[in-house]
């Protein structure tokens, strides 16, 4: 999942129109691309530790799996899955910030028509913005995690790329079977993006309150990569349990003789039956090593790109 925001231009010099949306797309394209470079291998290693068996565990840890990962598949293990995430991420991220966008600058005409203050959003109206910009993404993210996810538990013979991955999903099961696990999917996305962006906007209004700035474009670099760092664990810590459960069942089975869970529900009783609270918090750690150089250049691809398109 991948997590983000961005250090947009103030709201209320934000035109509607065509021409930022499109540079809200190639903006977060940018962003997605690097997020998606530095973060994988975390990723990677998250995946496994997430979906490994219970019983015949392959690591016993964060660090065993990263030693046998490069031992038996080498540096490239690390990067297993990574074209469809970096051709999807992009999209994903270019979705957010549209919808983003849009829904802030909703919030923005009905503050002034209510003669609010206009300035800042509340709260409530930026965990819902971050929201709904997770909810769109989710429909590219679902499928674009199921095949990455498949692919970096992958670590013998099976599917040859992405493309091979996603011709045989769908040629066996259609396209329900691409869209595995979509549900929690939506429910991750709806809840992580509403924080992630509720906590990052919070620390960014804080900060230019603080300095008398009147535009977000006056934050230094390293506090936009900082408040991207803290947003991005407001928002694992809140929904590392729903992507737990995820995973398990986007590397599940598909037929009735092949799956472990039939649900999301029923996947969280066994796991926690065989398990107990830690089973929903494995691979944690590289998770939370990923939010802070993941954020920082996000933040950094995404607010490059838009000052050269502006």
């Amino acid at each position: 999942m991948s997590s983000l925001a961005a250090e947009t231009i103030e709201i209320t010099e934000i035109k509607p129109g065509m021409s930022q949306a499109v540079k809200d797309c190639i903006s977060g394209t940018v962003g997605g691309i690097a997020q998606v470079l530095v973060g994988q291998p975390f990723d990677t290693v998250k995946v496994r530790l997430q979906t490994q068996s219970t019983a015949n565990p392959l690591y016993t840890g964060m660090m065993d799996c990263v030693k046998k990962t490069h031992a038996n598949e080498g540096f490239k293990g690390f990067y297993k899955g990574t074209m469809t995430p970096l051709v999807g991420i992009g999209a994903c991220v270019s979705i957010q910030f549209v919808v983003l966008e849009a829904m802030k600058r909703h919030f923005t005409r009905v503050n002034s028509r209510a003669k609010n203050n206009g300035e800042f959003l509340s709260n409530s109206q930026l965990y819902l913005a971050g929201a709904a910009s997770g909810l769109a993404n989710s429909f590219v993210s679902g499928p674009v995690e199921h095949i990455r996810t498949r692919l970096q538990v992958q670590t013998g013979t099976g599917f040859s790329g992405p493309i091979d991955c996603i011709r045989k999903i769908y040629q066996s099961y259609g396209i329900s079977g691409i869209y595995k696990g979509q549900a929690i999917t939506m429910l991750r996305e709806f809840q992580g993006y509403g924080a992630y962006f509720l906590a990052y906007e919070f620390l960014v209004q804080d900060a230019m309150k603080k300095n008398n700035l009147e535009k977000r474009s006056d934050l230094p670099t390293w506090k936009v990569c900082a408040f991207g760092a803290a947003a991005g664990y407001a928002m694992w810590l809140t929904i590392y349990p729903m992507d737990a459960i995820k995973s398990k069942l986007q590397t599940d089975g598909f037929t009735a003789q092949t799956k472990q869970y039939s649900s999301a529900l029923n996947c969280a009783r066994i796991t926690f039956a065989k398990e107990g609270a830690a089973g929903f918090f494995k691979g944690i750690g590289p998770c939370l090593l990923r939010a802070a150089p993941v954020n920082a250049v996000t933040f950094m691809g995404f607010e490059l790109a838009m000052r050269m398109l502006s």
